[in-house]
């Protein structure tokens, strides 16, 4: 057999080919995603951040190819699911819908967390966020945001606030709002917001700083009575009841959000494509207008722009919990 000068040189052109051909395979990995992939949610069923969650593993089982579960692992404060997922093989199919209280608090509220907020993930995304609401009891007395101050300057730190647990955005926001308005107010955490919220209405605890999602429908039939929100302007939803700064806490601001993570490792080319299908996901009608108007800004950030924004949060409350003197080890 003869080779023509033309076949040997795309035969050596080939040959010369494969070895790159064979590492750019190499370095791409497996397909992504080759199997059922788990949305770990820290929280009991029934929040905000479990019917998100939901909601948008719905989305991303039509568009990758592949089922996407919830996963409920609640406890410390949402630490025991994002410890989890930080400790998962660093391939894509094991992620976290995490939020301000287990990857931006904990750092500093924990002395013995096992896992590092700021590094220990791979961000995806934020994709939602909101204001907090001050509620009340309907049955209690306080009218208004003084009155609340007054009923805990009187109470001597006796004036309980339900949280969905310790360590939450819910939690920290009451420290903040205790070292602003120099009371001291009795926490009472529970393993998420419905049982929170429940026992708020039945009268065995007196406020929240209540996740605007689940209170937003018991303000709304009158079973809970707002005095505040904790976002720097009105909410639209809510437009009656006023900031805390508006109400007499001047410079008072704090927002509850939630975001998608992968753990540290994982894979730039998957970190990019489930980027863009959560992004797909979020601008979807479906769960966009649902969101917006339960009082959620919905959003898809950039990897980058999500990792800036969690190393500023994780700053800022580690200032709250160092002025706060707490610690929960």
């Amino acid at each position: 057999m003869t080779l023509t000068r033309r076949g040997l040189a795309a035969g050596l052109g080939m040959a010369l080919a494969m070895p790159a051909l064979a590492t750019r395979a190499l370095a791409q990995g497996p397909a992504w995603p080759s199997r059922t992939l788990r949305i770990v949610v820290p929280f009991p069923p029934g929040g905000s951040t479990d019917s998100l969650a939901r909601r948008l593993a719905e989305k991303l089982t039509a568009t990758l190819g592949q089922t996407v579960v919830v996963e409920n692992r609640p406890g410390a404060g949402g630490t025991v699911g994002a410890d989890l997922v930080a400790k998962s093989a660093p391939d894509g199919h094991t992620l976290l819908m995490g939020v301000t209280g287990s990857n931006a608090i904990a750092g500093s509220l924990f002395r013995n967390l096992p896992y590092d907020p700021a590094n220990s993930f791979a961000p995806v995304s934020r994709v939602v966020s909101a204001p907090l609401i001050l509620v009340v009891n309907k049955d209690q007395p306080i009218q208004d945001l003084a009155g609340f101050i007054a009923a805990a300057k009187s109470a001597n730190g006796g004036l309980t606030y339900a949280t969905p647990g310790n360590g939450t955005s819910m939690h920290l926001t009451g420290v903040m709002f205790g070292q602003a308005a120099k009371v001291e107010l009795t926490h009472v955490p529970y393993r998420g917001s419905a049982q929170a919220l429940t026992d708020l209405i039945g009268g065995q605890v007196q406020s929240s700083f209540a996740d605007f999602l689940v209170a937003l429908p018991q303000v709304r039939a009158g079973a809970l009575r707002p005095l505040a929100v904790t976002s720097p302007t009105r909410h639209a939803l809510l437009p009656q009841v006023p900031t805390m700064a508006e109400a007499g806490l001047p410079g008072f601001a704090a927002t509850s959000w939630q975001g998608l993570f992968a753990p540290a490792g994982t894979p730039a080319p998957v970190l990019a494509k489930l980027h863009a299908e959560v992004a797909r996901a979020m601008a979807s009608p479906e769960i966009k207008d649902s969101f917006a108007a339960q009082g959620f800004t919905v959003e898809a950030t950039t990897p980058a722009e999500f990792d800036a924004f969690i190393r500023a949060e994780v700053a800022k409350w580690a200032v709250v919990v160092r002025e706060g003197r707490i610690s929960l080890d």
